[in-house]
């Protein structure tokens, strides 16, 4: 099986996957290899993704919190945090990073649920990119229902710098990452990662982690690239996802991913 980060990896600096991405990833579709997309976007941000492979893969959204068929565009599985948990968050948050925004992202049952409001901000919280479905609300209603991920957003500041102030009082409520360095920072339900959801599509399909091949450039790709058989980072990557590499590949603008699997598939 091979699993892809989204943005820096997979992607180019269009935001667009380039033809000869698109050709690899066939190569090794048409041998029977799985290929999963692993990224923090939650279902609503995969549809371009698929249009650019022509190919609609199992998806590991929201940095592992939910399992999405975008083939069929049903979301098989998902991991919250509860009220009580983002209430407590939310709290930490304002009281170690004051003047911080806050958001959160939540699924339906499909990409595009209209019975759910998917993405809710705090007037107070700042876009580090364009978010046409944002809906702001008051500070309140952000934390009044599940979320996959709360997103804690301090412009002007590292997300780095973020994490080494609020990680150590987290107490193993909610687990952290990040897959932008600027000023945002995630939380997800204790224990999921990437890597969590990977081995929930790896067991359904009976696939063993030491063969699998994983891309990413950002903290929140680590977990899933020290579980699979072949861990690559990107020449782009964050120091930390190379760190927990296997091989270093080009860049994502110079078709790193593609470079890579046509060793095997071409």
């Amino acid at each position: 099986m091979v699993a892809s980060d989204v943005d820096g990896t997979l992607i180019d600096h269009r935001e667009q996957v380039s033809a000869r991405t698109k050709a690899a990833i066939n190569a090794l579709i048409a041998d029977g290899v799985p290929f999963v997309l692993a990224t923090g976007r939650p279902p609503r941000w995969i549809d371009p993704v698929v249009d650019g492979l022509g190919y609609a893969p199992l998806c590991v959204c929201g940095n592992g919190a939910v399992i999405y068929d975008s083939a069929n565009d049903r979301v098989l599985d998902s991991r919250t945090l509860d009220i009580e948990t983002l209430t407590w968050a939310a709290d930490l948050a304002e009281h170690l990073l004051p003047g911080c925004g806050l958001a959160a992202e939540r699924v339906g049952a499909t990409a595009h649920d209209a019975a759910t409001p998917q993405f809710v901000s705090s007037p107070e919280y700042e876009h580090a990119w364009l978010n046409p479905d944002d809906t702001q609300v008051s500070r309140a209603e952000v934390i009044s229902a599940p979320a996959i991920k709360m997103l804690i957003r301090l412009p002007g500041t590292s997300s780095n710098d973020m994490r080494t102030v609020l990680d150590p009082h987290l107490a193993g409520r909610a687990d952290l990452t990040y897959s932008t360095d600027n000023g945002l920072i995630e939380l997800s339900a204790p224990g999921v990662t990437k890597a969590t959801g990977l081995a929930v599509i790896a067991q359904r399909l009976g696939v063993q982690h030491s063969s699998l091949i994983a891309f990413g450039d950002m903290p929140n790709d680590v977990p899933m690239l020290l579980m699979a058989g072949h861990g690559v980072a990107m020449a782009n990557a964050h120091p930390e996802a190379i760190a927990a590499a296997d091989e270093v590949a080009p860049s994502n603008t110079d078709d790193g991913v593609a470079r890579t699997l046509e060793r095997w598939w071409s």
